[in-house]
């Protein structure tokens, strides 16, 4: 199916007018005309180390300027990005650098400090100032030519998962050029928009606040915060225009006093990693009443998959919306016909977003990585996502749960979310996980964790008024605070521990 011209990566960019401001950091502002050629400079300093066309290069770090800049002067060199998360520890760091077979690690002096003999494997360690050294001196490449070929590799984005070690997932030139315009597309990016970037720039949804906001025209400031306050303030100091965030660092941001100088300028909020519950949209009105609010679902194999129209959100808010532009999603059923409306299916993506698999592990790639459906409009390669959703009367999607995440209990296959959605709901809970525990009795009996005023009645009392029986908690454990994986999202697999 037709989709806008592809041009390699760091043609990204060229793309905002040259005196417009392009990176809002705490020295100053970069605009557009001098991050291309900080890009080039950088590109230059990468291959000055003895890379060469297809090697990885790792980095490991806060937000600085070489982390930002890093993606597209990695594309520029003709070399693979590897981002480390800065949270993730040597042991996680050692298997990625290890898995990747990258050639160079860029670090501060402290991260590198903690890395053991035998973490590095085959890379050269580089402290972040010998990078930061080439920014304002030294030759800059040119960008790439448009002849480059888009499928070529251009990152290995490791997702940390809900078991085993990390896996790279294989993203061409194409797969996030396409995914930078289609973001840019759909939440109506312009040249005068400032985007807060406050999620991991490892992470795909936190790499895309850059490179969708530079497809637009527009400037971005990074931002490493401490207190979710620091985010309030950022938003006022920059005038934030959109703001990306998971569930978890909502919950935290309604919880803060927001001034009408960070509130106002506000233009677009988005959502992804879980859902959205009706409370926390209520909350988020109520602070941001001028504000867009895009609920979205996606999946690193494929970058993106759905947006919900903000219009729509109000009268259906736990929807996962419809299909982003350059890409077919599909519900799938068990025999591999078109699933019903409002029949449960396993979600499945095609289109040129589509990963190309993971790094040297072609045995979850073929689990993962399978033809599309016969009723597929794109065809060739899909992700199957493991994921049940089902799809409204009106075309709308609704996330069921993972096959690996359902609980069984009484016979009953039951979602955890949608527990988790009716505590959310209660005035007694702020966040929630629910999950099961072996029971002889129910097979699995239902434990929710929960974060709130640990009013344990009251929850019940919710709970008994707005679930069936069998969705009912056995056992409720009450946490000052959930554990949260590199990405942000809470742990579950911390909390499984606990049981």
């Amino acid at each position: 199916m037709p989709h806008p011209a592809v041009l390699p990566l760091d043609h990204l960019a060229l793309r905002g007018r040259r005196d417009a401001p392009a990176l809002r950091l705490r020295g100053g502002t970069i605009n557009h005309e001098a991050l291309n050629l900080r890009i080039g400079r950088i590109a230059s300093w990468l291959l000055a180390q003895g890379l060469v066309a297809g090697d990885r290069a790792a980095s490991w770090m806060g937000k600085t300027e070489i982390a930002c800049l890093m993606p597209l002067a990695a594309a520029r060199a003709g070399l693979v990005h590897v981002p480390v998360n800065p949270l993730l520890k040597r042991a996680q760091v050692a298997h990625i650098l290890s898995d990747s077979g990258a050639r160079l690690l860029i670090a501060g002096k402290a991260r590198l400090g903690t890395l053991e003999p035998g973490d590095l494997s085959d890379a050269k360690a580089m402290e972040e100032h010998e990078a930061e050294a080439a920014l304002d001196t030294g030759e800059a490449m040119e960008p790439s030519p448009e002849s480059r070929d888009t499928d070529d590799l251009a990152a290995i984005l490791y997702t940390s998962g809900s078991t085993g070690r990390p896996k790279g997932v294989m993203l061409s030139h194409a797969n996030m050029w396409l995914g930078a315009l289609s973001v840019a597309q759909y939440l109506k990016l312009s040249a005068d928009d400032v985007t807060l970037a406050v999620l991991p720039l490892s992470f795909d949804y936190g790499q895309n606040q850059l490179l969708s906001t530079w497809a637009a025209g527009g400037s971005v400031a990074p931002l490493d915060y401490l207190t979710p306050k620091d985010v309030v303030k950022a938003c006022a100091k920059h005038r934030v225009t959109t703001l990306a965030a998971v569930p978890p660092l909502w919950v935290q941001l309604v919880e803060q006093a927001w001034t009408e100088e960070a509130a106002a300028p506000m233009r677009r909020l988005t959502n992804s990693g879980g859902a959205l519950t009706p409370g926390l949209v209520a909350k988020l009105r109520g602070i941001f009443p001028d504000a867009d609010l895009y609920a979205m679902y996606g999946l690193t194999e494929a970058f993106r998959s759905t947006y919900l129209d903000p219009a729509l959100i109000d009268g259906n808010p736990t929807s996962m919306g419809k299909a982003i532009p350059h890409a077919e999603i599909m519900v799938v059923a068990p025999d591999g016909s078109e699933a019903a409306p409002d029949a449960p299916g396993e979600l499945v993506h095609a289109g040129p977003l589509v990963a190309q698999g993971y790094w040297r592990d072609t045995e979850r790639t073929a689990q993962r990585f399978k033809p599309a459906p016969a009723f597929s409009r794109y065809g060739g390669t899909a992700v199957w996502s493991g994921d049940t959703v089902k799809r409204g009367a009106d075309g709308l999607l609704y996330f069921v749960g993972r096959d690996d995440a359902m609980i069984k209990t009484s016979g009953n296959r039951v979602s955890p979310q949608e527990i988790e959605e009716a505590a959310d709901a209660s005035d007694a809970v702020n966040e929630s996980c629910a999950m099961g525990r072996k029971d002889a009795a129910l097979g699995e009996a239902i434990v929710l964790f929960a974060r709130g005023s640990g009013d344990e009645a009251a929850l019940r009392m919710h709970l008994k008024a707005t679930l069936p029986n069998f969705m009912q908690p056995a056992e409720i454990i009450w946490l000052d605070q959930f554990p949260k994986n590199a990405n942000g999202k809470i742990d579950r697999t911390a909390l499984k521990d606990q049981l």
